[in-house]
């Protein structure tokens, strides 16, 4: 592709983005930003939320991850449904009857005020890293296979790319999210579609030859019964449900769209046909990773050093230029869609959650502070992904999820423990625990072979904790409930 239609794609894709936020942010408030109204179809979500869902290591990473471990990661989006299912039936009505804002207030009524402040505070760190982690990826391909070409620094396509999110979400905030989620998503799922069609017509399979030697091949291999690897079945897919619970339940990111639903029962339609659809979208994720390697073989492709880079080199230097265009829209789509929620949500956690802000007020200095919030997240995520790409040297995916095992097992703890049971804590050691659980889960992980369940260790250890530092429950059940 010329520099010139690069150039064309993006500041058009950036014009509808735009587009988007003017008819979604207009008569905003406080209210609009932080819950839409709470007044969002729930399919809508639901579709939006596929993307926010896959972001861009899902687009990058697991088609190249094909090549080293099959179709295992499979296991672990089975896992996902279970995880799906408790979020709605346990989280989801929670969340409702205490009619949250950020889910992490439960706390504050449950624990006290410092739970409920590190409860947050987790959420901050994890959200910041991930999404910075996330938009590195995506970053990192378009800056290699199009912006060196152009002879754009890194830092100039990270720093433009932030100020194009933050100037079509400060306004609309979690509204215009849901929208541009929805656009989003169609764009990534565009860019697998097409190049699967593609790959089928320069094999010359058709439709049910492709499903034939995806299926047939080596590379479709999915379940692993070996107790000792690291990608165990029971391994991989209790991760999973555990991972959806934490990085959806458990995170304000998510769950702030879920709660611009009307009411729980269409939240709970929106997560169970999410959940649904989204096994489908990662089996054609993965079926493309699959087409990838096998292409690459026919052809005689030199495979890229990095697996990562696998999909982006097959799309711009071997497919017809169609294949480039759609998955530029879908890089594209994948790093906005992982940062712009990402933005809104580390907003809004800060300014209610910290700020302690009434969204049923909508004064000029809290617009105001709300705006300075947004602008020093967009800072923030700025600085820490040019940490990330000094310091990378591994799978982006691996990292992501190991770092989820850290950030999240204490929210897993705090969230398991204040629902299952009655006690009351020693509120002034919950942040102690919080912080002790993942130095424990590093030494463990150093010292013997862990996986993604390493998030599970995290959450028990948090339990454990809280177990120990437990007061009498209180009398009022309803403060406990």
């Amino acid at each position: 592709m010329s520099s010139a239609l690069v150039l064309f794609i993006l500041v058009g894709y950036f014009l509808v983005l735009l587009t988007i936020s003017h008819f979604t942010s207009k008569n905003s408030s406080a209210a609009v930003f932080f819950t839409a109204n709470r007044n969002s179809k729930w399919y809508v979500v639901a579709f939006g939320m596929i993307g926010a869902s896959l972001s861009g290591v899902t687009f990058i990473s697991v088609p190249g991850w094909v090549g080293t471990t099959n179709f295992s990661y499979m296991q672990m989006v089975f896992g996902y449904l279970l995880g799906y299912t408790v979020i709605a039936l346990v989280l989801m009505p929670l969340y409702y009857k205490l009619n949250l804002v950020t889910i992490y207030s439960y706390f504050k009524d449950r624990f006290g005020e410092r739970s409920y402040t590190t409860a947050a505070s987790f959420f901050l760190v994890s959200r910041v890293i991930g999404a910075s982690f996330r938009l590195y990826l995506v970053a990192g391909v378009l800056q290699i296979f199009l912006f060196d070409q152009l002879g754009v620094h890194f830092a100039i396509t990270v720093l433009v790319t932030i100020a194009l999110i933050w100037l079509y979400t400060f306004k609309g905030g979690i509204k215009t999210i849901v929208w541009t989620d929805t656009l989003q998503t169609a764009f990534m799922l565009l860019a697998v579609v097409v190049s699967i069609y593609l790959i089928g017509l320069e094999l010359n399979f058709t439709p049910s030859q492709l499903v034939h030697v995806v299926f047939e091949s080596d590379y479709s291999t999915t379940f692993v019964w070996d107790w000792s690897a690291k990608n165990n079945f029971f391994k991989h897919f209790f991760s999973g449900a555990f991972i959806a619970i934490v990085m959806t339940g458990l995170d304000q990111d998510m769950m702030q769209k879920n709660l611009t639903c009307k009411s729980l029962g269409d939240a709970q339609k929106n997560v169970f046909w999410f959940s649904t659809i989204l096994v489908v979208v990662n089996l054609l994720f993965v079926s493309l990773g699959a087409l990838l390697y096998i292409y690459s073989e026919k052809m005689g492709i030199a495979l890229p050093e990095k697996s990562d880079d696998l999909f982006a080199t097959l799309a711009f230097n071997n497919f017809p230029l169609i294949a480039g265009i759609t998955f530029l829209l879908g890089i594209i789509a994948a790093a906005y869609s992982s940062a712009d929620s990402a933005l809104t949500s580390l907003t809004t956690s800060f300014c209610v959650d910290f700020l302690k802000f009434d969204i049923h007020q909508d004064s000029a200095s809290q617009q105001k502070n709300r705006k300075i919030v947004h602008l020093a997240f967009s800072i923030v995520l700025f600085l820490v992904i040019m940490l990330f790409k000094w310091i990378n040297d591994d799978s982006v995916i691996k990292q992501l999820f190991t770092l989820a095992g850290y950030t999240y097992g204490p929210l897993l703890g705090l969230f398991a423990f204040g629902m299952f049971s009655k006690y009351q804590v020693q509120d002034r050691l919950v942040p102690w625990v919080c912080m002790l659980s993942p130095i424990i889960c590093y030494f463990l992980s150093a010292n013997y072979s862990i996986g993604f369940e390493l998030l599970i260790y995290n959450g028990i250890i948090t339990t454990f904790g809280l177990f120990l530092i437990r007061e009498a429950p209180r009398l009022d059940p309803k403060k406990v409930s």
